[in-house]
């Protein structure tokens, strides 16, 4: 749901995906489960979707100020038409969006605004992770287990940004559509470290460390400007095909956890996630990200993320229910028009299972509102969208011992 100057607009998507598979192996060590040692140990791998990208975005409205032909004349000031960005602003100047006078000072085709301003998104894609886990059980009291995560990235992103003269207000101009299209490629590495530590038969401490994620990264992208004028004229202009490599890092991720179990009849867990997104970076070989990872800096602090749930069975049957807060990972003075991006979720499900195999069925709902500017202008403020996310979970899940 999307309010752009005072009006509410609404998209959605349908998105059916495999979340996750695995397989562990176990092997006893003793049959004597009562004195210490080592009790067994487990070798597991398999695979968990771990972000989901898809997502649709729409909104519309007349914008009284500014027009984003405005943005484009400003960063074509003084250059030749030849130096121009061959995805921005040399689209603008072969559309006649820009047009320059002798000592290459643009002009824009809207310059006051006035304009009915519409953009369509759309994301697919997801992050997923390979793993490689091991794990040891010690006096049944304490578990550790390691995992190497082999992670990948796919995200797409295509969306059209359009101005229309509905009311004839702009000279020659009558309509334009600006298209961007970006596939996004990673790949990556990280580790895990993890301890359960049974300090009764009815309370349970957990503790884990998530290395950070290095990624390998490749964008593919392209943009397109079609533009119409009065009395018929038309013309178009399509960008070269642009690439790049470049590698990201993520930082890292520490979680903390206590359950208490209720005889035969339930639990009560909850645990506690820190990360600091601040410490994420960018870097290339050929470029210097200086400048984007002090913007990384300053805009991004410290994130958590509190779980609480809890189970109760009757006989082969659980009830389960949860929530999970996520706190903005923004710093204040960049949470624009009231957003602030954090995440609320609520959830429950049923499952049945015996000694062999079990099935579970959960629903996840998720609410954040995020905050969403198409261009910036040196002179002049540009309004932006807030845009309020619910997503709906339903996931299926089925398990079999052997």
């Amino acid at each position: 749901e999307s309010n752009f100057l005072g009006k509410v607009n609404s998209e959605r998507k349908f998105n059916f995906n495999f979340g996750n598979a695995g397989i562990v192996f176990t092997n006893k060590l003793t049959n004597n489960d009562e004195g210490p040692g080592w009790k067994s140990w487990s070798f597991g791998f398999g695979y968990n979707r771990i972000n989901n990208f898809h997502n649709r975005s729409f909104y519309e409205n007349k914008n009284p100020s500014n027009s984003l032909t405005n943005y484009f004349a400003e960063n074509a000031q003084g250059q030749s038409y030849e130096n121009l960005d061959p995805f921005y602003e040399y689209l603008a100047y072969y559309t006649y969006l820009i047009n320059p006078d002798s000592s290459n000072n643009y002009s824009a085709a809207v310059p006051n605004g006035n304009i009915v301003q519409r953009r369509s998104s759309e994301t697919r894609g997801a992050m997923g992770e390979t793993d490689l886990t091991f794990g040891g059980n010690y006096s049944n009291r304490l578990f550790i287990g390691g995992t190497i995560g082999l992670s990948n990235i796919r995200y797409l992103e295509e969306t059209t940004f359009e101005e229309t003269d509905k009311d004839n207000v702009i000279d020659t101009l009558n309509q334009y559509e600006f298209n961007q299209n970006l596939t996004t490629h990673g790949f990556g590495f990280n580790v895990k470290f993890g301890v359960i530590y049974k300090a009764a038969d009815w309370v349970r401490l957990g503790a884990t460390i998530h290395t950070p994620t290095w990624y390998n990264m490749h964008d593919d992208y392209t943009s397109s400007i079609k533009a119409k004028f009065d009395g018929g004229y038309a013309d178009t202009k399509d960008s070269p095909d642009g690439s790049y490599d470049y590698s990201l890092t993520t930082p890292f991720k520490a979680i903390g956890s206590l359950a208490f179990i209720i005889g035969k009849y339930g639990l009560i867990s909850g645990d506690y996630e820190f990360t600091d997104i601040s410490e994420a970076r960018l870097d290339a070989e050929d470029a210097s990200f200086a400048d984007a990872n002090d913007v990384i800096r300053n805009k991004y602090t410290t994130m958590s993320t509190l779980h609480i749930g809890a189970e109760y069975r009757i006989g082969n049957y659980s009830i389960r229910g949860g929530t999970a807060i996520t706190s903005s990972p923004l710093n204040s003075q960049y949470r624009n028009g009231g957003a602030d991006y954090k995440k609320t979720s609520y959830g429950g499900g049923i499952g049945i299972r015996d000694n062999d195999l079990f099935i579970d069925i959960g629903y996840l709902y998720t609410e954040s509102n995020e905050y969403f500017q198409p261009y910036t202008l040196s002179y002049q403020d540009v309004p932006g969208v807030k845009n309020k996310i619910r997503t709906n979970n339903i996931t299926i899940t089925f398990g079999v011992k052997f």
